[in-house]
């Protein structure tokens, strides 16, 4: 038997119970509960904000630096792609099916694996936080945002996604743009108006186009992708005066939200309004601990393209876990077992060279 055996019994047998109970974005209650009982059965105190549960290791001191250990709870709806029940964690040739087995749930038992494992130690340099956080599927501010200013201060952090258990050093920033072209409004058969719609299609082109000049050797370039259009108008015979589109802008870290916008604004005739410039992009150096600890166990850094909390996080935040990122919610999600003991054992020899 290795030594890991019970952490693994324990994180799969926390996922199969995480996937049995919904937790949607915003009604993460019922998996809040079962964290918070999953500590308490291990003796461990037990902190709550929200639907944000946190721990941290017997012999924490105030005066060393603290490495957060973070992955959520939360899950998208399921599509109607699904054959099997989402909520039935099958366990079947080496895979447990369910919602949120890869985005995130693996990373996030398999981090607590992890916390349970050094909790107690002694003569660590660092303390150990462990934060099961929600609202991450929706960049809610119940979720981490909430969280973060009520820890301890925190130096760094270990964010778990599905990464292939790879380290991605640096990750992607998002805007969405809500866009409106105005027009107006006439009769379709006699040639009337000025018809948004086109005005609306000729930005679209225009964004598909679009070039940024600074390009980053991680992260590549600036992307934007329309995602969704629509006119409040449904006769057939009236030209629609207002057609609204919606663009989902990913950043590198070569520019900030503002400087994306200004350009947008000056290639399109459209109005475009962004949701929230919450989400940056953000990198961690290849010098950093954490990253260096991976860089000698082998594994690789990269640019990811999906955001995640650590653009909330304001210290240096790596991103890793087991899992892949293509089949985050995809129908029929899955995650190996052999991905969450190997996402235990990395992530123990990786904090092991720090700690």
């Amino acid at each position: 038997m290795n030594s890991f055996t019970s952490y693994e019994e324990k994180a799969i047998g926390l996922l199969k119970g995480l996937i049995r109970i919904p937790s949607f974005s915003r009604e993460e209650e019922g998996t809040a509960a079962l964290i918070r009982k999953f500590f308490e059965k291990e003796e461990i105190e037990v902190y709550q904000e929200k639907n944000n549960i946190w721990v941290k290791n017997i012999h924490f001191e105030e005066s060393k630096p603290t490495i957060l250990l973070n992955s959520h709870h939360d899950t998208v709806k399921p599509n109607s792609g699904y054959k099997k029940d989402p909520f039935d964690p099958i366990e079947k040739d080496g895979k447990i099916f369910g919602l949120g087995s890869n985005d995130a749930g693996a990373s996030l038992v398999s981090l607590i694996a992890t916390f349970l494992y050094f909790y107690g130690r002694e003569g660590m340099k660092y303390n150990l936080i462990m934060a099961a956080s929600a609202e991450e599927e929706i960049s809610g501010k119940d979720g981490i945002e909430w969280l973060l200013p009520l820890l301890p201060p925190i130096d760094s952090a270990i964010v778990g996604e599905p990464t292939l258990m790879q380290m991605a050093v640096a990750e992607r920033g998002l805007m969405v743009l809500d866009c409106t072209a105005k027009g107006r409004a006439g009769h379709a058969a006699r040639g009337e108006g000025i018809n948004a719609i086109y005005i609306a299609v000729n930005d679209i082109q225009t964004l598909k186009s679009l070039q940024f000049e600074k390009r980053s050797e991680l992260l590549g370039p600036v992307t934007v992708s329309v995602t969704s259009i629509d006119t409040p108008n449904k006769a057939h015979n009236v030209v629609p005066d207002s057609c609204s589109f919606i663009a989902d802008v990913r950043l590198n870290e070569m520019y900030n939200h503002e400087e994306v916008l200004e350009i947008i604004l000056a290639a399109i005739q459209s109005e475009a309004i962004p949701r929230s410039c919450r989400l940056r992009s953000t990198s961690i150096s290849t010098h950093h601990p954490l990253v260096k600890a991976g860089l000698e166990t082998g594994k690789k850094c990269f640019g990811s393209s999906t955001s995640s909390d650590k653009a909330l996080m304001h210290f240096p935040a790596l991103k890793i876990g087991p899992g892949d990122s293509a089949r985050s919610h995809t129908a029929d999600e899955f995650i190996y077992t052999d991905e969450i003991k190997k996402g235990i054992s990395d992530y123990i020899q990786l904090l092991n060279r720090v700690l």
